[in-house]
């Protein structure tokens, strides 16, 4: 991943046309990508505080616990891309951490040396962060919910509406990566 103003890049491409009903099912269609995504979220976040306690005394994430944190990142926010977080693809989740291949995709530098006092402290410093994406949590999926009626019965997606769902998005899947404790960079309070 080339180098940017900030580390934890939210990529996704509406791709139209889209089915007009297909919505109204997408929820059920991944319920086994929410029973793999529990499990391995439960792993994740073990490989947080394992993480947290190598950063503290090495200033290093653990290269491995790394990319299968990215990695869950990733396929989550490839099923909600699909689902309620945007219902901007008709193209169903791979099964997969990898990245590339999807309309929706995320990625996170590497860092190679990592502050060993703030690991500590991230969530205290997230609070302000983690009360703005709940309000968002709620907000983007009516946003979708609208944009998939609308489809329903023009056919188009409202671009104006996707591009703020991104926004929102990328805002929200940021914070997760910076309790994830994946960067040290501070969330920006921006939907750019």
């Amino acid at each position: 991943m080339q180098s940017s103003a900030y580390p934890v890049q939210v990529t996704g491409t509406l791709t139209e046309p889209l089915s007009r009903w297909l919505w109204l099912v997408k929820v059920i269609l991944v319920i086994p990508h929410i029973i793999v995504l529990a499990v391995l979220g439960c792993i994740a976040m073990l490989f947080v505080v394992l993480a947290s306690f190598a950063v503290q005394f090495t200033g290093r994430y653990p290269r491995l616990l790394f990319d299968f944190n990215v990695g869950v990142l990733r396929w989550g926010w490839r099923v909600s891309f699909y689902t309620a977080g945007t219902f901007a693809t008709d193209a169903y989740p791979p099964f997969t951490m990898k990245e590339g291949g999807y309309p929706a995709d995320l990625a996170v530098e590497y860092p190679e040396r990592m502050h060993r006092g703030l690991v500590r402290i991230k969530w205290v410093l997230a609070l302000p962060q983690f009360w703005i994406v709940s309000i968002f949590s709620d907000l983007i999926q009516l946003l979708a919910l609208i944009a998939a009626v609308v489809v329903l019965f023009t056919g188009r997606y409202p671009a104006g509406l996707f591009e703020f769902l991104m926004g929102l998005n990328r805002w929200s899947w940021r914070v997760i990566a910076y309790a994830f404790l994946l960067t040290d960079k501070y969330p920006p309070f921006s939907l750019k």
